[in-house]
């Protein structure tokens, strides 16, 4: 023991006591802190116990996926058994039918090349090869220069149609610009032509019927005048011409011969009949068409050049147009002072009639007037000598008018062509053609004249 009185062992005291209490606290602070660590670890091992949960249903979701795959990989499986078949089935089909299949489903089974993408040219370097083409081209150029000629009269027909198409646009524009339809402006040149067609033939059918009529019936006067000349009898006397001109009728093969020659003038009217009936249809379509008929042209021709034709296509069409229409003015101009001189001489029957004959022959280049004038000559001379000498004088002194002053004003702004040049066009068409040739040589010369400048003089004025 500690003798009292001893001041190091009552300063001690406290200090034990002190120390005793943080020991205490420290105890409990370890206990508290390994109730904790205890708690943390039951944590711990639950989430361990979650983890391997978790785990366990990820294995079993990765053998369902495992699974359905390879059920997708059966079905696909399934699939392409499926479609080999049907391709099977497909190629069959095409088989039984190959054509229609390649031409119905063309476009479904190449959607992006259509056609397909052409292939690189044949090599001509062979002798072999330049020989069988040089062969096979004139063989070709050859069955075509046939077929050209078999066909002539239809192409005649067509070249007639798509030129009166060609000179009727311009009416059916003029209507256009009156806020027509083109489809109804179409219609209305179509009808007016087929009254003016129909008015033509009405006009000029009694006028030959009654000079037939009239042939027949002054016929026996013919023949008492020539029994009366004296001439006409010494010269039957010395060859005998009425009586073989009266073995000639009284023949049986004449009356074959004549029947024939009717025939052959019913094939001549029905033909012709024919082809009138058939440029009409030509006609009426192409003059229908003739926008989308040009636009097809134009779309045969390079894009880079596609303007440039079609600027001079539209002006050539447009310069033929203009010249059927100037030959048309002086055509009507023709038989309208036709018409009045023969109104003024007396021959008022066939004024009418006679003035459309000068008008139609009006439409032929160069000979043209002169074969109205005959006409109306000859029709001027059954009403006697003067009548007949004057219509000859008027078609003579009105020819020069036209050509010097009438159709120069009129066509000065439809064909810009030198007269030479018309001359030797209308010849060559005259040879080529006959009639349909001489009516188309003008306007031909004029476009070809145009492509010249325009072209070949351009193209050398630049290099």
């Amino acid at each position: 023991m500690t003798p009292p009185g001893d001041d190091s062992s009552t300063a001690t005291d406290p200090d034990l006591a002190e120390a005793t209490r943080e020991a205490k606290t420290a105890a409990a602070q370890a206990e508290a802190a390994a109730g904790k660590s205890e708690d943390a670890a039951t944590e711990a091992a639950t989430s361990a116990q979650q983890a391997d949960t978790s785990a366990d249903k990820a294995d079993e979701s990765a053998q369902e996926a495992d699974t359905s795959a390879d059920k997708a990989d059966e079905s696909a499986q399934e699939a392409d058994d499926a479609a080999d078949k049907a391709e099977a089935a497909t190629e069959n089909s095409e088989d039984a039918d190959q054509d229609i299949a390649d031409e119905l489903l063309i476009e479904e089974r190449h959607p992006s090349v259509g056609m397909g993408v052409p292939g690189p040219p044949i090599r001509r370097g062979n002798p072999f090869t330049f020989g069988f083409f040089a062969a096979l081209g004139v063989l070709v150029a050859w069955g075509l220069w046939n077929a050209l000629g078999q066909a002539r009269s239809v192409l005649i027909l067509l070249l007639v149609s798509m030129f009166i198409a060609v000179g009727l646009n311009p009416l059916v524009e003029w209507f256009m610009r009156r806020g027509v339809k083109r489809g109804l402006s179409v219609g209305l040149v179509f009808v007016l032509m087929i009254l003016a067609v129909v008015g033509v033939g009405f006009a000029i059918v009694p006028v030959v019927t009654d000079q037939i009529n009239s042939l027949i019936k002054n016929a026996p006067g013919y023949l008492d005048l020539l029994e009366k000349s004296k001439t006409l009898n010494q010269l039957n006397d010395k060859y005998h011409f009425i009586q073989k001109a009266q073995d000639y009728i009284q023949d049986p093969a004449l009356a074959q011969r004549a029947f024939g020659g009717i025939l052959g003038v019913g094939r001549v009217v029905a033909g012709a009949l024919f082809n009138t009936f058939t440029i009409l249809v030509l006609t009426l379509y192409f003059l229908a068409s003739l926008p989308s008929v040009k636009r097809a042209a134009y779309s045969l021709v390079p894009r880079t050049r596609r303007t440039r034709v079609s600027i001079l296509g539209d002006e050539v069409l447009g310069r033929v147009g203009g010249y059927v229409s100037g030959q048309f003015m002086v055509a009507l101009c023709a038989g309208v002072c036709m018409f009045i001189f023969l109104e003024i001489i007396g021959l008022r029957d066939y004024a009418v009639a006679l003035a459309i004959v000068v008008m139609f022959c009006d439409f032929i280049p160069m000979v043209g007037g002169l074969i109205g004038v005959v006409v109306v000559a000859l029709i001027g001379f059954t009403g006697g000598l003067w009548t007949g000498l004057g219509c000859l004088i008027y078609g003579v002194i009105y020819q020069q008018i036209e050509n010097y002053v009438v159709a120069p004003r009129i066509m000065r702004r439809a064909v810009d062509i030198p007269g030479a040049v018309t001359v030797i066009a209308a010849l060559l068409g005259g040879a080529l053609l006959g009639v349909v040739g001489a009516l188309l040589a003008i306007p031909s010369a004029a476009a070809i004249l145009l492509i010249i400048r325009e072209v070949w003089v351009r193209k050398a004025d630049a290099s």
